[in-house]
């Protein structure tokens, strides 16, 4: 096979190899045995993966290819690679959040999306690496070492789907999975320069999903285009019964909000979020786009979100004190880690637990053990649920006067690794523009919308109205349609072996 070939495809969007597929230009195996190279000549220095599912991956491909040969119509994800971030239950395959607590767990059932992706017969080629159950925001967490952002394999791809943003990015997967809990999706996808969607709290199923912070958790796609995007969300989006969460609210065909058509559309702009901290290179950026959106139609409304300031606070006592509770089944009696050396049940419970876990998870289940405590839950947890309140409240009202609210992902693009693991004050404030959306359960989709002077990706976060995912597609897509920032590509010669 011709090896430009190779390349070529895996960097394709998911709705182009679609029609090459159909239209007998390729096969579902080529494409796959595609990625499956540039996880090869890749990964050693990436590190996107945790699991590569090679031999089920070439034989779900040729299962879609055998039928086109016989005539029948596939869905537009058929034989398309795609990669489950590490949280994600799939029968017979290893499910450790990236925790040693987890090594060695095998899932006996598959995730709600998981039996959607193989209904439509996707092709699932492996399990990213994330920080250890989620609880991170550069894939610097994980017990199996970090991730690498495929622009600069120094800095950070971001977190906690920095694995699942990676592998799209660098060619590894033409589309992932990752999960959302305090910006997991969206600031992964602005460091890595591809599109995230993290869809309205109850949109998609979380049956199946390892859950940190079952109030905040949401799944979402991590996609190369606007269009792969909304054909991910057609596939996993929808009602499930298993999960008491899940909203009993009809899920639209998203492909069809594709439009350019965005004129009347008015865009919030919250004075809040445009202030000292911002990168000049992100807020160039993001004010750029927003321009550009005015030009085809759309108008721009000053907005203020004045409990934005909050949300950190707010986040980081609702996080930890769902993530204690959560976490707590991991005492080494059902399944995972046990410490092989132990006095007494209340010996293995704190060796296993000691060992299991890494800095991160210990830290914030003790913040959140403390915060639920007796004589503590009243001034910590109870009052930032009614803070969370407010925030909700002051979206309720700027959606009012706008149809979308336009901010940055992330303060500055691209950390580099190291630069803020050992700081977790700093580490936290990179997630600063991204809480709010899951405190509130809104939709908030990330787009390119440009580089830094060191050419690393800036992504424009939109937030929308519950379960208006349709309105933020149709933004991004005029904007996507009327730019380039997703067509570019990384010099991959730093990344290969």
């Amino acid at each position: 096979m011709n090896k430009d070939r190779v390349k070529d495809l895996a960097l394709l969007p998911a709705h182009r190899l679609h029609e090459l597929i159909v239209s007998g230009e390729t096969t579902s195996l080529e494409i796959t045995e595609s990625v499956l190279a540039n996880i090869e000549r890749r990964d050693p220095v990436i590190k996107a993966y945790l699991t590569v599912l090679r031999d089920s991956a070439l034989r779900a491909a040729d299962r879609v290819d055998r039928k086109v040969k016989a005539g029948e119509r596939i869905n537009p994800l058929s034989g398309i690679p795609l990669a489950l971030k590490d949280n994600m239950c799939m029968i017979g395959t290893e499910t450790t959040c990236s925790s040693r607590i987890l090594k060695g767990f095998v899932s006996p059932y598959d995730a709600a999306v998981v039996e959607r992706l193989l209904a439509v017969d996707s092709v699932i080629v492996g399990k990213t690496n994330l920080d250890e159950f989620a609880m991170g925001s550069s894939t610097e967490n994980s017990a199996f070492g970090p991730t690498r952002n495929p622009w600069d394999p120094e800095r950070a791809p971001g977190g906690s789907s920095g694995g699942s943003a990676a592998a799209v990015t660098a060619g590894e997967a033409i589309l992932a999975l990752g999960s959302d809990t305090g910006g997991s999706i969206r600031q992964p996808a602005a460091f890595c320069g591809i599109v995230g969607l993290k869809p309205t709290y109850g949109r998609v199923s979380r049956y199946g999903l390892v859950a940190f912070a079952s109030s905040l958790d949401q799944i979402g796609p991590l996609t190369r285009d606007v269009t792969d995007c909304a054909l991910l969300m057609n596939v996993i989006g929808g009602h499930d019964s298993r999960d008491s969460t899940s909203a009993e609210i009809e899920c639209p065909n998203f492909t069809k909000s594709l439009t350019t058509d965005i004129r009347g559309l008015k865009m919030g702009v919250p004075r809040e979020y445009f202030q000292e901290g911002l990168d000049p290179e992100v807020e160039r950026s993001i004010k750029g786009a927003i321009k550009l959106l005015e030009e085809f139609g759309a108008e721009s409304v000053e907005i203020s979100l004045p409990h934005y300031g909050y949300a950190l606070a707010v986040y980081y006592i609702v996080a930890p004190a769902e993530a204690s509770s959560n976490l707590a089944r991991y005492d080494g009696v059902k399944y995972g880690y046990r410490h092989p050396e132990r006095e007494n049940l209340l010996d293995m419970y704190c060796k296993t637990k000691s060992e299991g876990f890494g800095p991160e998870v210990k830290r914030r289940i003790m913040l959140g053990t403390f915060a639920l405590s007796s004589g503590y839950y009243d001034a910590y947890y109870l009052k930032a649920q009614k803070v969370r309140t407010l925030i909700k409240n002051d979206f309720d009202q700027a959606f009012k006067k706008c149809d979308i609210v336009m901010i940055p992902t992330t303060p500055t693009p691209a950390f580099l690794i190291g630069e803020k693991v050992d700081d977790p004050l700093q580490m936290y404030l990179s997630d600063v523009f991204t809480l709010s959306v899951n405190l509130t359960g809104l939709p908030g989709m990330v787009i390119p919308c440009g580089f830094s002077s060191g050419r690393l990706p800036i992504g424009l976060q939109m937030i929308g109205r519950a379960f208006d995912e349709k309105t933020l597609f149709r933004a991004a897509y005029t904007f996507e349609q009327n730019t380039d920032h997703h067509k570019q590509t990384p010099d991959f010669s730093k990344i290969e072996r």
